[in-house]
């Protein structure tokens, strides 16, 4: 994974900074919406109510979630033309891979190549446009929803902090076994191109169809995991609602908070599960592209530090356009 965050970085360090900063920016507005919600409800549930004050709390929870909203647009605009430039540059050092290998007469596959260039250069340029940006602004809706719970009330904030750890380790279990299974299904369709483009296709049509079946069966047990872990994560999510719900109504019949505390405990618990759930699906993805990353570094053989070089200098003509 230091690999391939370090690979991401060398590429494009001065990009990632700028897409850094918007994603703190975006996670210090997460908690917001939730306080002005907190006072409006408190303020609809008091004996005084104002209606000047109720349009002064309900414009200023819409002007925080215009403005978060302005920068999550920027940041998906800067972050998906990342990708998309990544895309370009590792299908260049592809390609010259390719033209590299045609004049030297070295055996690499054309299939494999055919593969890497089509599909997984996609697939890893489009994760490297958020390999820095995404991770922060998800942690830190996280750090600033969950520690704005506490703050108001610190055992409802207990419950959305218990919520994290066990889907964390759920899906570092999980995901162990789904990593295999996303190398061995990347390594039967380079197989199973490889041999589409030899001259007598009916000879392996058979062998192909059984590669096909191969795949088949690894998305399959694939999907078992995966989704076996997210109805435990479903199950967790539900519990932890349920859990703010009783508490929340506990401690509003004692005397101990109120009722805007409690309302804004459980949208913030909402707001949690998505960062929560981006997260996990993220460090899926992580983990996947690890593995296609080193995959397509076999494809350079003991040459690569002169396609990284050649790929840097590639980048430096593209910033110049």
């Amino acid at each position: 994974m230091l690999q391939l965050y370090s690979a991401i970085w060398r590429a494009s360090a001065g990009r990632q900074v700028i897409l850094i900063l918007l994603s703190l920016s975006v996670a210090a507005l997460a908690a917001a919406p939730l306080e002005f919600q907190r006072d409006i409800v408190n303020h609809l549930t008091s004996d005084n109510i104002e209606a000047p004050h109720l349009l002064l709390l309900g414009a200023g929870m819409m002007g925080v979630i215009l403005l978060s909203l302005a920068l999550k647009w920027v940041l998906g605009y800067r972050a998906g033309t990342l990708g998309e430039d990544m895309i370009r540059r590792i299908r260049q050092l592809l390609l010259a891979r390719t033209v590299d290998v045609d004049e030297s007469g070295e055996n690499v596959r054309k299939g494999t190549m055919t593969t890497a260039i089509s599909a997984e250069a996609e697939e890893l340029g489009k994760f490297a446009g958020g390999a820095f940006s995404d991770p922060v602004v998800q942690i830190g809706t996280l750090v600033s929803v969950i520690g704005y719970i506490s703050s108001t009330q610190p055992w409802l904030g207990l419950i959305a902090l218990s919520m994290i750890a066990p889907q964390i380790l759920i899906v570092l279990v999980s995901q162990r076994k789904v990593n295999v299974f996303v190398a061995d299904r990347v390594r039967i369709l380079r197989s199973a191109t490889d041999h589409l483009t030899i001259e007598d296709i009916e000879a392996v049509t058979q062998e192909v169809h059984d590669q096909f079946d191969a795949i088949y069966d690894t998305r399959r047990r694939m999907f078992l995991w995966k989704l076996s872990a997210k109805f435990l994560l479903s199950v967790i999510n539900g519990a932890g609602t349920v859990g703010v719900l009783m508490l929340g109504g506990w401690l509003v019949l004692q005397g101990e908070t109120d009722v805007g505390t409690v309302v804004a405990a459980t949208s913030g618990l909402a707001r949690i599960q998505g960062p929560t759930g981006f997260l996990i699906a993220f460090y899926r993805q992580v983990s996947a592209n690890r593995i296609k990353f080193e995959l397509l570094l076999e494809l350079f053989g003991p040459d690569r530090a002169r396609y990284r070089r050649g790929g840097a200098a590639s980048q430096e003509k593209n910033r110049a356009k």
